[in-house]
């Protein structure tokens, strides 16, 4: 399957030079003008054209690469596969959760709450914004998401998604046999190798571990969409945090 890549240099709404370095050629860049108010009425003119951009690549037999500065970004590709008639297992591979609403976050901080967000849970602000449709539980499989808040970890257990232990566990799942899309955070990879992360989460699977499981996605030939949230660049001093990551982008893609 052809790949397109669309490249959002930006953690939410601040721009990152370092993200914006990561652009090749071929890829499409995804800038924007940011109006004044709160954080996600800065963002939604981004999703708009990110949403477009899915819509159009996948409506082509096209594979969208999304890889953006936070897991908010993920809602507009969702918007953009269902314009273009999809509708994929999510598979979420994340250290956390992101499954937090305003009544059950002790932090406050919009990235723990888009996966909650696409399921119909709490403020659907960014969902409404790019007229993405409720996400189904029972569509959704998540793993090794070991750092949860007490309460998002009771929602999450109460919900009808599907939660592996481990990228092991997942091998095996009966969804993985059907169309995916794959929502990559490089801060499932344990932290002692990939550091660069603005919320480290201790333990999880080794870079080796991550790349084979990735690798046998990859030749599962089910996978039709790809969304990536980076490492936290000014903390990667020596380039080792993307270089692993971007490494493993590939063993996704199956290169």
């Amino acid at each position: 399957m052809d790949n397109r890549f669309i490249l959002t240099p930006y953690f939410f709404d601040r721009f990152s030079p370092t993200l914006h370095a990561l652009h090749q050629p071929g890829w499409q860049m995804n800038l924007a003008e940011m109006p004044g108010g709160s954080t996600q009425e800065r963002i939604v003119p981004l999703y708009h054209p990110l949403a477009d951009f899915v819509a159009e690549t996948a409506a082509q037999g096209q594979r969208p690469v999304s890889i953006a500065g936070d897991c908010c970004a993920s809602i507009p590709v969702l918007a953009g596969l269902q314009r273009a008639g999809l509708s994929p297992v999510l598979l979420w591979l994340d250290a956390h959760g992101d499954f937090n609403t305003w009544e059950t976050t002790p932090s406050g901080f919009l990235g723990g709450m888009p996966l909650a967000m696409m399921t119909g849970r709490g403020e659907q602000t960014l969902v409404e914004a790019v007229r993405a449709e409720t996400l189904p539980d029972e569509r959704v499989v998540v793993s090794d998401v070991r750092d949860l808040d007490p309460p998002e970890k009771v929602a999450l257990e109460a919900s009808r998604i599907h939660v592996a232990p481990d990228l092991q566990a997942l091998l095996s799942h009966p969804l993985l046999d059907q169309p995916l899309w794959v929502h990559f955070d490089t801060d499932i990879v344990n932290p002692e190798e990939v550091p660069a992360m603005s919320y480290p989460a201790k333990g999880g699977p080794s870079a080796a571990e991550v790349g084979a499981f990735l690798k046998a996605l990859a030749q599962t030939k089910n996978v039709v969409a790809i969304s990536v949230t980076t490492w936290t660049p000014r903390f990667d001093t020596d380039g080792r945090s993307q270089e692993i990551c971007m490494r493993l982008v590939g063993d996704l893609l199956g290169d």
